[in-house]
């Protein structure tokens, strides 16, 4: 007497375009989240802002510089308040922004 059992495939399914383990590019483009961070995307390099950061903190008068869609880091420099600086912001660390007036 044979007994038929269903073979089970055990094969992972695999990307189409890279051959690595499918859906994975999902967990990649929805790394940075949120409003701020969709902003960011989007904002034109060289525009003023105030940023309001979780905890209360606000960083005034700084240029947006790019941003950083693998690492979520945003960067701007601060020519008032220490010129040729540099300030590092994770998007998700951003409350608010204030888009300065012309």
């Amino acid at each position: 007497m044979s007994i038929n059992r269903k073979a089970k495939n055990y094969r992972r399914k695999k990307c189409y375009s890279c051959d690595e383990k499918e859906n994975h590019h999902e967990r990649d483009t929805n790394r940075c989240k949120g409003c701020v961070c969709n902003q960011l995307k989007r904002l034109q390099t060289q525009t003023e802002v105030d940023l309001f950061l979780f905890g209360g903190q606000v960083i005034e008068d700084v240029i947006f510089i790019t941003f950083d869609q693998n690492n979520c880091c945003a960067f701007f420099n601060d020519p008032e308040t220490e010129p040729g600086s540099t300030i590092v912001v994770d998007c998700q660390d951003i409350q608010a922004i204030r888009f300065e007036a012309d």
